[in-house]
């Protein structure tokens, strides 16, 4: 990925103006946005537009609308591909799109697809003039099996990008869920942020496939200046071949530095050491933390040792909350009504430590005020957990203990 990234003729743009205004309203904010900048090479940009998706039937909608707009190309990358009702769709479209001679690539993750998606299948695409690519074949053990690419990321035209926490498979729009329903989220972008999510995928793609991107295909559509008017946003993505962890380190930062309340949404929780004293230190000196956890598990074990943190972290302070319903797999964060973070980051050791994963970061966006809305609303559907519910026998305990020690790989 790298040595892609070397051989790669393009100019992200500059986000050193958007940092020196940031920094004029909240200095301590603006250098943690321009550590993050750094530390992954993708600057913040202002924000043309931004739609929140608060169930992934939502985002399916106007995903295929936007395909159909279609004029010069259509990247996918995905955790997941499972055919059904959003995927064949989708492809549908795509295959369409490709008869009228608009480059179509698709890229998914292999072992995450490797229960639903197969070889087969991907060849499939190419007789509909569909490129396809796995990422990371699950061919031999190697040490970089568990570098999975847990990213969702669709761009058309270098005009909108999708991203958020929905793979595209029918579980994703509540078609055949196991696990009641289905709460996810996601978004769409205008704007130059765009250009971030565009390089996030012709990095990966042109570090798997013979088939290089063009820059000429996209170059054309990255020379448009964003009109901004709806804040910033910054689009980066997690890589485990750098030495920072960078959403997990924001996440604490985001955690020290708030003054009223950061709430998440996180279907899996297990948290390293020094994201957990953040969480606690925050609670405890009276800042409004709360979590909101699946009421359905879709990983039995994963759950159980996803409510072993749940004592420490209530006698904190922490309000910890379980959606009824079903299945919570919406990935985000809000702090103090400036700032929220939207992607495909879990609060578990393989989404902070070992995948490829991306985020935005919204800074004063009318997004914020949307999503903060769908969290109340979440909510009011959740239990909250009490420490009552957290007692365990020692047996219990010890049960616990052992899969904490496991966590890394779960």
């Amino acid at each position: 990925i790298t040595k892609a990234r070397l051989h790669m003729d393009y100019e992200l743009s500059d986000g050193e103006k958007c940092i020196v205004e940031l920094e004029r309203e909240d200095k301590r904010l603006a250098q943690s946005v321009k550590r993050i900048s750094d530390a992954t090479g993708f600057p913040m940009v202002k924000l043309d537009s931004a739609e929140y998706f608060s169930v992934g039937e939502e985002m399916f909608a106007d995903m295929c609308k936007e395909l159909e707009k279609a004029e010069k190309y259509i990247f996918a990358e995905y955790f997941i591909l499972q055919n059904g009702k959003f995927l064949n769709t989708v492809v549908d479209i795509m295959a369409k799109k490709a008869a009228q001679g608009v480059d179509v690539r698709i890229m998914y993750d292999d072992l995450g697809s490797i229960a639903t998606y197969s070889l087969a299948d991907a060849l499939k695409l190419g007789e509909k003039g569909i490129k396809c690519v796995p990422f990371n074949p699950f061919l031999f053990i190697k040490s970089q099996l568990n570098n999975r690419d847990h990213r969702k990321i669709m761009v058309v035209d270098g005009r909108v990008a999708y991203s958020g926490g929905i793979n595209l498979s029918d579980e994703y729009i509540n078609i055949g869920s196991k696990y009641g329903h289905w709460k996810d989220i996601g978004f769409k972008i205008t704007g130059e942020g765009v250009k971030n999510y565009t390089y996030m995928f012709m990095e990966f793609w042109n570090a798997f496939s013979n088939d290089m991107i063009p820059h000429d295909l996209v170059g054309e559509s990255f020379e448009k200046e964003g009109k901004g008017g709806d804040g910033y946003v910054l689009p980066y993505y997690d890589s485990p071949m750098v030495d920072e962890n960078v959403s997990n380190t924001f996440f604490s930062e985001m955690l020290y530095a708030a003054s009223n309340y950061v709430w998440f949404y996180t279907p899996y929780l297990m948290l390293g050491d020094s994201l957990f004293d953040a969480f606690i230190r925050a609670a405890k000196r009276g800042v409004d933390v709360r979590i909101i956890m699946p009421g359905i598990a879709d990983k039995k074990v994963v759950f159980r040792l996803s409510r072993s943190y749940y004592r420490q972290l209530i006698e904190a302070g922490v309000k910890i909350y379980e959606y009824t319903p079903g299945f919570v797999h919406a990935k985000g964060c809000i702090c103090d009504d400036k700032l929220a973070v939207l992607g495909s980051v879990n609060l578990d050791y393989r989404s902070l430590f070992l995948h490829f994963e991306c985020s935005s970061i919204f800074y004063d966006s009318s997004i914020i005020k949307t999503f903060k809305a769908d969290i109340l609303e979440t909510q009011s559907k959740c239990r909250q957990r009490t420490l009552e519910d957290t007692k365990r026998g020692f047996f219990g305990r010890l049960i616990d203990g052992v899969l904490r020690i496991f966590a890394p790989l779960l």
